[in-house]
């Protein structure tokens, strides 16, 4: 494991990424705690701290300026309270294969008023029953979640879900939160990564690419844990309900 330090940052790659937003690449070097990211100055609009062991999603000093956090292929089980100081323009939080477990563990994000943006792909969390109405309810300011744009059906279907002395017990029942750790208990196994099925529709998908825009979009899908061949069908599907969706808007 290696020690997030000033050094390290000074020393890391530091570019402005497609998006044309200034990012820090800390990827890859098993990381265990974040801290000393004081040391950044503030100038970055993205920290990539993919593929390192990572625990809590904490230790922030004020970065007025951060926007995205990419913690793919952590070991992330906890989320601070009150992130919000601490990083007040977060808009896209990447939590892709990591070891969130319960609904509740998820409260914290409701106060984190610009985040826009989540994901929790291969997660234990999204196998909970109510997994999306649950987070839709909680974190209402979200607009896509693991990469689906959120509907206003669902964001109905969750206020009905919710609603009420019924609606509260119920999101007080599912919502409950993990075990605090004890010293000695054994950590949790770290999230695998893709298996050969999704490593094929990636390579199928880089090889169907037709166009430079393409090719980069499946390169960042990549990059934010994504599997292309699964997650490309679906914002196609998206994509046309939006283009659907405006044909109606213009025709009425």
């Amino acid at each position: 494991m290696v020690k997030l330090t000033a050094e390290l940052i000074e020393q890391s790659a530091q570019y402005t990424n497609p998006v044309r937003d200034r990012e820090l690449d800390l990827r890859g070097y098993k990381i265990p705690v974040i801290e000393n990211l004081g040391a950044t100055l503030d100038q970055f609009d993205t920290i990539d701290l993919s593929d390192n062991d990572i625990r809590k999603l904490d230790g922030f000093p004020l970065l007025r300026r951060l926007k995205t956090i990419l913690l793919n292929n952590n070991r992330v089980v906890r989320i601070a309270e009150n992130l919000e100081e601490s990083l007040p323009a977060l808009d896209t939080l990447i939590l892709s294969n990591n070891n969130m477990l319960e609904l509740g563990d998820l409260d914290a994000l409701s106060t984190v008023k610009n985040l826009k943006h989540l994901s929790l792909l291969r997660n234990p969390v999204q196998a909970k029953k109510h997994y999306r109405l649950y987070v839709i309810h909680k974190v209402p300011q979200l607009r896509v979640l693991d990469f689906q744009r959120i509907r206003q059906k669902e964001r109905e279907a969750a206020g009905k879900l919710f609603r009420g002395k019924k609606g509260t017990a119920l999101a007080a029942d599912i919502g409950k939160r993990s075990k605090t750790f004890t010293p000695g208990e054994k950590l949790p196994d770290k999230p695998s990564g893709p298996s050969k099925e999704d490593i094929n529709l990636i390579k199928a998908a880089i090889t169907k690419a037709k166009t430079l825009d393409e090719v980069e979009r499946l390169n960042q899908m990549l990059k934010t844990g994504v599997i292309p061949g699964k997650e490309l069908k679906r914002l196609r599907a998206d994509q046309a309900d939006e283009e659907e969706e405006m044909e109606t808007m213009n025709g009425t």
